[in-house]
């Protein structure tokens, strides 16, 4: 029966362009004389070779003719959009009927004028077309497209809600003259500070007490260990204080006993203070005192 359909598409209807493309699309899938077929936008956009805007517009456009009529109370398989078609459809029911008895006989042109079949939905179940779920929807809020969302209701994206800084991520004081430093019982302050403005928390003094380096350096070597690593540190750019923390733990760990021989040189410092000897000096002094030969000092073994 589709053949009927297309041919009345291709003789009396108004279509022009996308819109007859779609028209006769939908007529293709035209299973009886009711004319009524499922289709999806996504099935239309692939055989007419078309872009969905223009599938939908042209929807609208048939729509509005007359020609092509959204049934919202049923559904397809996939729950896809039932059409009908009522002009076609009258117009197969004068044609059935003028040639019943005659097959030749002439028959009029359709016009606006002739009755509309009623549609029998029982005899669409078989070709999968079902009631849809829901509250049915009357005639004049029908959506031409179908059941999915027409182009112009669209949402906008809603805003992120919450407080935004100003700059970065890191929270501002509410002070603005307070400077940005971590707080003192923490270590895990996201605040950015320079190396000489962060202070040793609570949480470094016990991992330093826990961990036995406050014992091999004393609260001397301790606070020398820290100057050095602020020395050391002063040209860095800023970090959190929790980077800080972690870098400072790493420095002290590292850090020898003041009354242990330096093993290396340290940037600024003279290999030959009276911190003690080097290694290579200790060597030195221990072969010339098994040689019994005065050291370069001066002084005998």
């Amino acid at each position: 029966m589709s053949v009927e359909a297309r041919e009345w598409a291709w003789e009396h209807s108004s279509s022009r362009g996308t819109a007859r493309l779609v028209l006769l699309s939908i007529t293709d899938r035209v299973p009886d004389e009711q004319c009524v077929a499922w289709a999806s936008v996504a099935s239309l956009v692939k055989r007419t070779n078309a872009s969905r805007t223009a599938v939908r517009d042209a929807l609208v456009s048939l729509a509005d003719s007359g020609e092509l009529e959204a049934l919202d109370h049923l559904q397809g398989p996939q729950r896809s959009t039932v059409y009908f078609l009522p002009r076609a459809a009258a117009w197969l029911a004068k044609l059935e009927e003028a040639t019943r008895e005659d097959p030749h006989a002439y028959v009029e042109p359709p016009a606006e004028s002739d009755p509309v079949p009623e549609l029998d939905e029982k005899r669409l179940q078989r070709h999968g077309i079902w009631p849809r779920k829901g509250a049915e929807s009357s005639p004049s809020e029908r959506n031409p497209t179908g059941a999915e969302s027409g182009p112009l209701q669209r949402y906008p994206t809603p805003r992120r809600a919450g407080i935004r800084t100003r700059q970065g991520t890191d929270p501002d004081p509410q002070n603005r003259s307070e400077p940005k430093v971590n707080r003192r019982d923490s270590s895990s302050g996201t605040a950015v500070t320079t190396a000489d403005a962060w202070q040793i928390d609570t949480a470094s003094h016990a991992w330093a007490l826990k961990h036995g380096h406050l014992d091999r350096l004393g609260q001397d070597g301790l606070r020398a260990a820290d100057v050095k690593w602020r020395a050391h540190r002063a040209g860095f750019k800023p970090r959190s204080a929790a980077a800080w923390a972690a870098d400072w733990r790493s420095w002290v760990a590292r850090e020898h006993a003041p009354d242990r021989p330096r093993l290396r040189a340290l940037p600024g410092g003279d290999p030959a203070s009276s911190g003690g000897m080097t290694r290579a000096e200790a060597h030195t002094a221990a072969l010339l005192a098994a040689l019994n030969e005065p050291t370069p000092t001066g002084t005998e073994a």
